[in-house]
């Protein structure tokens, strides 16, 4: 995976708008949640990726530096060979004096050779410094969306239980509503009006049955006093 797409996904997936997705959403709870998989699998991705670039960049760095001593350390050893072939030169000993001079020149070379390696990973070693400041910038806007899409799942499933326990309160609140008619409270009520009409008719039924009993014992007492007053009337 190049720096380049690496760098693309991360700014993708950190200007993804969560409320537009949103608003698009049959069940917003489950696309959420898939996003957060997504988010944290990207990220997961993306870090690995970016630890990789950062990896090659310290390896960059830690050649260019070798490549300063390098450059450092053969000047040295040059300007040493020069000293000394000057000296052997002033003894008289040329001979060995324009050998140390060759080793000088030598030296000299080494150090021409890892200067320019090491100005030449100079503009590497730049470019990837700002990629990698990129990558690190947008793997922390992706773990801030992922922390705002958690937020937002949280507080969407908040505000459907809400939702769902304000519905369930006004069912209930409907159904035991006494001017509704439909009502399980009204039915009862109906019911209960019944059966206290059902005992009164059975009370007035009995007080008519007793009424009745009563009429019957007079009727009965008068008929005897008819039989007294005939047999008395006989027996004159």
């Amino acid at each position: 995976m190049s720096k380049q797409t690496v760098l693309g996904r991360v700014t993708q997936l950190a200007k993804a708008n969560i409320n537009a997705l949103l608003d698009q959403a049959e069940d917003p709870q489950k696309m959420l949640d898939q996003l957060i998989r997504d988010y944290t699998n990207n990220i997961t991705e993306a870090e690995t990726a970016v630890a990789t670039t950062i990896g090659n960049l310290r390896m960059l760095e830690a050649d260019h530096t070798e490549d300063v001593d390098a450059a450092a350390e053969w000047g040295g050893k040059a300007l040493a060979a020069s000293r000394k072939a000057d000296e052997l030169r002033a003894s008289g000993a040329a001979g060995d004096a324009d050998r140390f001079d060759n080793l000088a020149k030598v030296a000299l070379g080494r150090q021409l050779q890892s200067e320019k390696e090491a100005k030449t990973a100079e503009p590497t070693i730049a470019a990837q410094t700002e990629v990698v400041a990129k990558l690190k910038s947008g793997l922390d806007s992706m773990r801030n969306k992922l922390t705002e899409l958690k937020a937002k799942r949280d507080e969407l499933v908040a505000r459907a239980k809400t939702a769902q326990a304000q519905n369930t309160m006004m069912d209930a609140v409907k159904n035991i509503d006494v001017m509704d008619p439909t009502s399980d409270l009204a039915r009862f009520e109906d019911k209960v009006r019944r059966e206290e009409a059902k005992a009164l008719g059975k009370q007035e039924l009995a007080a008519s049955s007793l009424d009745a009993q009563f009429e019957a014992l007079d009727d009965l007492g008068t008929s005897s006093e008819i039989d007294a007053r005939l047999a008395a009337l006989k027996s004159r």
